[in-house]
């Protein structure tokens, strides 16, 4: 097999466009200063550690699906993985009996080799990714619901998992300031995909097969093999969501899921990445997943009805997507 290294992607492709990013980060400290002014519930410790445990699982979600949609792919099965991979870990180590971190692991592997499945339907078998996922996406929905016999698994016999998500190192040494351990797994998650995208063969293929696939190819790199790999590695972290999203319930739903996968995927493209592929960043991402969840939460608390919020979300993600095809074609 043929590994002859690919020519860096531009700089300014890979950037994913500061200014998007810098309009994002603005637009969340307008919608942060607006509901203050609104609610004064808002800008309370309690609702701003909501905000912050919310934005953990979507955000991790997010950052597994910004890989994909950065080599100009889609993957609208990460919610229903994340599920599944929830149930997996419950099966370890409820039903198994297994140790904690056995349990973890088995909802990471569940995740990577999940990934590699949808990855080899799109890269091997030339599958669309739209309907690659979205067939993977049903049948995880239907073996969770075959695993668990519909009913939930809960974790009250395994002690710490709870912790994982819902404990708080820093609120141990510092009180008032009770961030939960969920949004720093997902800074730890976040900052490792950050790295693998800008220091690693897999970050430069990853643009590259987003900029130009025939031309990667045409190179003489798998680019199969190249893609199929970062499905798997999006998987992965897909586990990891679903791990604190059953800490931070402390069960495993088999039919929980559906609609994770829209917010993650706009906030992805909220942060400045391109559906057309080859640009993007994680930092535009964490931004993108936090003001998702701020509007979310900051429309509850002015009790707005959940049929208005929705109505909001899909706009947001109408403007998001135009502002994108606005930006690429300023770029052509």
């Amino acid at each position: 097999m043929t590994t002859t290294t690919a020519k860096p992607v531009p700089a300014a492709r890979k950037g994913g466009g500061a200014q998007q990013k810098l309009l994002a980060f603005a637009s969340l400290i307008v919608l942060v200063i607006g509901f203050s002014l609104a609610s004064p519930n808002f800008f309370q410790v309690a609702n701003i550690m909501a905000i912050l445990q919310a934005t953990s699982v979507n955000g991790v979600l997010a950052v597994g699906v910004t890989l994909i949609i950065i080599t100009g792919g889609i993957d609208l099965s990460i919610g229903t993985l994340m599920t599944f991979c929830s149930v997996m870990a419950g099966v370890v180590l409820t039903w198994w009996g297994m140790p904690l971190v056995l349990g973890v692991a088995a909802a990471i592997a569940t995740g990577a080799l999940c990934g590699l499945i949808s990855g080899t339907f799109v890269a091997r078998m030339k599958i669309p990714p739209f309907i690659a996922t979205l067939g993977m996406m049903l049948m995880l929905k239907g073996l969770s619901l075959i695993v668990t016999g519909t009913k939930p698994i809960y974790f009250n016999s395994t002690p710490g998992f709870t912790t994982i998500a819902q404990g708080s190192l820093i609120g141990a040494v510092i009180p008032e300031f009770p961030v939960p351990n969920g949004v720093l797994i997902l800074f730890l998650v976040a900052g490792a995909a950050a790295w693998v995208l800008s220091r690693t063969v897999l970050g430069r293929y990853t643009f590259a097969l987003g900029s130009n696939e025939e031309a990667v190819r045409l190179s003489g790199v798998n680019t199969a093999a190249w893609k199929m790999a970062i499905y798997a590695l999006s998987g992965a972290i897909c586990g990891i969501a679903g791990v604190l999203i059953a800490s931070r319930i402390n069960s495993a739903q088999p039919a929980l899921g559906l609609g994770y996968e829209l917010e993650a995927i706009a906030a992805v493209v909220i942060g400045g990445t391109s559906l057309a592929g080859g640009r993007g960043t994680i930092l535009g991402t964490l931004i993108g997943a936090l003001i998702m969840s701020v509007l979310t939460n900051g429309l509850r608390v002015l009790s707005v009805a959940p049929e208005w919020q929705t109505v909001v979300t899909g706009a947001i993600i109408i403007v998001a997507v135009y502002a994108d095809q606005l930006r690429r074609g300023r770029a052509a």
